[in-house]
């Protein structure tokens, strides 16, 4: 379907061919940019992004390249994608599997994603009070039943605050070459006009308003045969059901869990530890470089016109603080050298924004580095070794 999709539409020109007998039509094709099955993923992407959903279910989610595409987003705290082809979906399972960047810099937020083998028409509590559902290029894979089953199960039972619909827009196929429908396992392709007929029952039915869009401009000349991909974006209007009432409906499973993976986040005490003492001993680590940087600009003199600031050390070039952000810095106390030892307040530490996002409280995050991080007796500063770069 994808390949098929990156053809815009199709001009014929006639040349001449053959010692100019007769001419045959040339087809010159032009891709869409970027492909088709792009703009619809980053149409959903732009949607969480102004949304800000935290539950997002992907009905029909095939290789998952939507769900990738969305869950660097912060406020999501859990993906599911639901698929009736059990082998597709078993096929993600690196793609969506956390890297090791997702350790060094974890979400703020916990994000489960979860893919499950079944179909779009079966009721299963598990989705139950999510804030957006997505079906793309879902509905002309369903048969006449389905299709009837479709609204019942999406709009009425899971009734999610949000659902996103596209489809192929019939009105757009005489710019293909020749054919019937643009996937042999689509059942159907509607027009804007069935869409829309379509679209406007059911959302009238479930209390939902919808505004009707797309992806896939025409070609300049092409007539009006609107979007490539036609869209409906379902809001709820009534208000969403209380955790009660999804409470009551919870227990109906018939989903067979395929996937599931939970990614690291500050709200995992020992996520959260790692990512205090990495910053923390980053942070130490280059204070001891620029203290010894300066010990030898006084000793022996410096040509490279540097400068040593307030604190003794030597001034590099670094993150661009704000100026309430250098105000704190400048106000916390500042680090001291005793018997070759350096040693950092961790109030100073705190002071640092990317310290300051990891642990707010001294005594927490005394508490959270203690037993990987040298500490004064006091507890009190960070304490390291100046004659030894590997401390």
């Amino acid at each position: 379907m994808h390949d098929l999709e990156h053809f815009l539409f199709v001009n014929f020109q006639r040349n001449n061919v053959i010692d100019g007998n007769f001419d045959l039509p040339i087809k010159k094709a032009i891709n869409f940019f970027p492909p088709l099955y792009r703009q619809r993923y980053s149409f959903v992407n732009d949607l969480v992004n102004q949304h800000k959903p935290k539950k997002v279910a992907d009905l029909g989610c095939g290789n998952a390249s939507l769900i990738q595409m969305i869950k660097s987003h912060s406020c999501l705290e859990l993906i599911v994608g639901v698929d009736i082809n059990k082998d597709k979906i078993e096929l993600q399972r690196c793609r969506l599997s956390p890297f090791s960047g997702d350790y060094l810099s974890p979400r703020d937020l916990n994000l489960s994603i979860i893919l499950y083998h079944g179909s779009a028409v079966e009721r299963d509590s598990r989705l139950l009070g999510f804030d957006l559902v997505t079906c793309i290029e879902l509905i002309e894979h369903l048969d006449s039943e389905d299709l009837a089953r479709f609204p019942e199960v999406v709009f009425g039972y899971l009734s999610p605050a949000m659902i996103v619909i596209s489809t192929p827009n019939s009105d757009f196929n005489p710019l293909f070459p020749t054919v019937t429908f643009r996937d042999s396992d689509h059942k159907f392709e509607w027009n804007r006009k069935q869409f829309q007929t379509w679209a406007l029952g059911v959302a009238n039915f479930y209390s939902y308003s919808v505004e009707f869009t797309g992806v896939g401009e025409p070609p300049e000349g092409a007539g009006n045969v609107g979007y490539c991909t036609q869209i409906g974006v379902f809001q709820k209007i009534r208000a969403p059901a209380t955790e009660s009432c999804i409470v009551e409906q919870c227990g109906q499973h018939v989903y067979k869990i395929v996937y599931s993976v939970s990614y690291p986040s500050l709200q995992q005490k020992e996520v959260r530890k790692l990512a205090l003492t990495n910053e923390v001993s980053r942070q130490v680590q280059s204070m001891r470089q620029r203290y010894v940087s300066s010990l030898s600009i006084l000793q022996n003199g410096d040509d490279n016109g540097h400068k040593i600031n307030d604190t003794g050390l030597i001034t590099f070039s670094g993150p661009v603080f704000t100026e309430l952000e250098k105000l704190k810095i400048e106000k916390s106390p500042k680090p001291f050298c005793f018997r070759n030892k350096l040693y950092v307040p961790l109030e100073r530490l705190l002071a640092y924004p990317k310290v300051n996002r990891l642990c707010d409280n001294v005594d927490v995050m005394r508490a959270l580095i203690a037993d990987t991080v040298r500490l004064s007796k006091d507890g009190s500063a960070v304490k390291i070794d100046l004659r030894d770069e590997s401390q």
